[in-house]
């Protein structure tokens, strides 16, 4: 029973709250639309973000009492088994509903497992154990050769896959554990450079499907590919009609906008909410991000700070890249909100990833609880 105590004592519970917080918001939206709605005709997604949040909230907490070290010294395994499924889904994979991309595996009882999820924690881990090993090294050619190695793997299923979201996760959450690592400034501007000329040659040698295209110009010329804005205009009168205090979930008068239980959950939430209760929701997603971050800067090892920053990284670029699609401010990609959007997978991983960074914190020598932004 003292053990207990201590595991709790030592566990960020405020930290667990906000993520509670956020998947109930997600779990009651999901059961008002259903309810009020005819855009979940299936009752069996709200069953599946609860199921997918408790699952997930017992795995982050069992992980974060493994020392995260040791999991990054396991990256062999752990990184084996994700590429295997991503071969795997190269076979058998499916496109659910709503997406082209296969990039799913059927499982038994009509559940479903996106093996690239599960590879971003495991790129997480394995680049931190070699920046880790490589730390004193990081800026010599030889090495940062053997890091883009390892970093361009899990990149190269996801090209094949041609899940342009997942891909763009991927590349903000690998450069921010780059930058953080201390890799020099003419590397960076390096592959800055390179990624500014990439882009016409991708253009203009049709490596982009046309209807990504669309997607692009859409943004540009809203009135000549009006038909490609649909959706987004749909949510951004959803975000609108909600003014200050929102309508209330649980009403029938919402806007009908599509996928509004998962790319677009956010435009739905601030109709039912308003202005000020979408500040607060921000709010709480910024606080997730600081204290990452917070244990993050006041980790003792390099693995710990990468993690978090790793961590960090899949979190904001997803969330950025959700909240610019629903304002049509960015192209519709099909990247979730974190925590929000419908997706078992999306959640569980999430929950994962938060519980690393509770291992980070428990697994230090320092007392990183004194003080939540010391």
């Amino acid at each position: 029973m003292s053990r207990f105590k201590q595991i709790i004592k030592e566990t960020d519970l405020v930290f667990i709250a906000i993520c509670c917080t956020c998947s109930g918001l997600s779990v009651f939206s999901m059961f008002s639309i259903y309810k009020h709605t005819s855009l979940l005709d299936d009752f069996r997604p709200v069953i599946v973000q609860l199921g997918a949040s408790i699952i997930g909230l017992l795995l982050g907490f069992l992980i974060s009492l493994i020392d995260y070290k040791e999991l990054c010294e396991f990256w062999k395994i752990h990184m084996a088994i994700c590429c295997g499924l991503m071969v795997l889904c190269m076979f058998i994979g499916y496109a659910p509903p709503g997406t082209t991309n296969k990039a799913w595996i059927k499982l038994p009882l009509g559940l479903s497992l996106q093996p690239s999820e599960l590879l971003k924690i495991s790129t997480i881990l394995t680049l931190s154990e070699f920046f880790e090993k490589n730390k004193y090294t990081i800026n010599e050619v030889k090495t940062l050769v053997k890091l883009i190695g390892i970093a361009f793997v899990p990149l190269l299923f996801v090209l094949i896959q041609k899940d342009t979201g997942t891909l763009l996760i991927y590349i903000v959450m690998i450069a921010c554990m780059f930058f953080a690592a201390g890799i020099s400034w003419r590397f960076i501007g390096m592959c800055t450079a390179g990624g500014i000329i990439a882009l016409p040659i991708l253009w203009f040698t049709d490596k982009i499907d046309v209807y990504q295209k669309n997607r692009i110009l859409a943004l540009f010329a809203p009135e000549k590919y009006s038909s490609v804005l649909w959706q987004q205009n749909m949510g951004k009168i959803s975000i609108g009609s909600g003014r200050i205090l929102g309508k209330g979930f649980l009403v029938d008068n919402h806007n009908a906008t599509p996928l509004a239980y998962n790319d677009f959950i956010f435009s739905y939430i601030a109709e039912s909410l308003g202005f000020l209760g979408t500040v607060m929701l921000l709010l709480l997603i910024l606080f997730l991000w600081m204290r990452i971050l917070s244990i993050a800067r006041r980790s003792t090892d390099s693995r710990g700070s990468l993690i978090c920053v790793g961590i960090f990284g899949m979190l904001m670029a997803q969330t950025v890249i959700n909240i610019g699609m629903n304002l049509s401010l960015l192209p519709v990609i099909g990247v979730t909100l974190p925590l929000f959007s419908a997706g078992g997978t999306s959640v569980v991983v999430v929950y994962c990833a938060i519980g690393l960074v509770l291992s980070v914190a428990r697994h230090n020598p320092k007392n990183l609880f004194n003080s939540w932004m010391q």
